[in-house]
């Protein structure tokens, strides 16, 4: 069994690693694995609509899943419109196969392997899942989305509810300067959301709230996944949560529901990962 006991305290950051490569990035780890344990490994992706935001602004979900008993790497990806799609994807699923590497130092032998992220970190996660279906490696214990932004049409009732009369939105801007052009928005790993294809995904946590503006994107991609045979699991929060924003402006404490939210990523986390080999 991988242990996933909670932390007694807020955990601290441990360490942070720079991915080598040509363009160097750095990960900021939470969580520390005691000796002779083996718990789970999480590549953790932060929101900000993909041109904004830091492992600072991710804090909070990292925490969480900290808390919850996993390892966390929070990865300080690539920004719009600096760099556009798919840039920030392969710069994920590159720090995953890092990670995948690293796993017995960092978090124990045989340590299952997650991707979890929030808003857009919510949609680099899903894609990097993706992305590692489709090449065969790393293999994946499952995946965690919270709010994930996933779809670019910005025309869900849950959008509307929060917009008004309103046209414009920092969603709408952050998938423009995403893109590249319309094309991408047929691509799976830009827009997981209409992936054509979601068999052999691993299971799945998506959590997202009542008065989430991103909430009926998340919904859709849940049931697109039941559809296609993967096991989902999670719920929709009641207000008020103040999602997306909300998580990345306090801390994993201050978070609304952050109780209900850590039970459900523990209870996530042990559900899906593998006994040792």
């Amino acid at each position: 069994m991988v242990s996933t006991a909670a932390h007694s305290t807020t955990p601290t950051t441990t360490e942070t690693l720079s991915l080598p490569g040509q363009a160097p990035m750095a990960l900021r780890v939470w969580g520390r694995k005691p000796r002779g344990a083996r718990l789970p490994l999480v590549l953790h992706f932060h929101g900000g609509t993909f041109t904004s935001g830091d492992t600072d602004s991710g804090a909070c979900l990292a925490e969480l899943l900290a808390e919850a008993g996993a390892i966390v790497a929070s990865l300080d990806y690539p920004l719009a419109p600096a760099h556009r799609f798919p840039v920030a994807v392969e710069a994920g699923h590159a720090a995953l196969g890092w990670l995948h590497k690293q796993r017995t130092r960092l978090a124990g032998k045989d340590a299952p392997l997650f991707v979890a992220g929030e808003e857009a970190g919510g949609n680099l996660a899903a894609a990097v899942a993706l992305m590692a279906r489709d090449r065969a490696a790393p293999p994946l214990a499952g995946q965690i989305l919270v709010a994930p932004m996933l779809d670019p049409c910005n025309a869900t009732a849950s959008l509307r509810e929060k917009l008004g009369s309103c046209t414009e939105c920092k969603w709408a801007d952050g998938w423009q300067q995403y893109l590249r052009g319309p094309m991408d928005a047929e691509h799976p790993y830009a827009v997981p959301g209409l992936a054509q294809r979601l068999a052999g995904l691993p299971p799945t946590l998506i959590l997202t709230s009542s008065d989430d503006p991103l909430r009926d994107e998340a919904l859709a991609y849940a049931e697109r996944l039941r559809g296609a045979g993967i096991a989902v699991h999670g719920g929709l929060l009641q207000p008020a949560t103040g999602w997306p924003e909300s998580l990345s402006e306090q801390p994993a404490d201050a978070c609304p529901f952050a109780d209900d939210v850590r039970a459900q990523l523990r209870a996530f986390l042990q559900a899906t990962a593998p006994p040792p080999s």
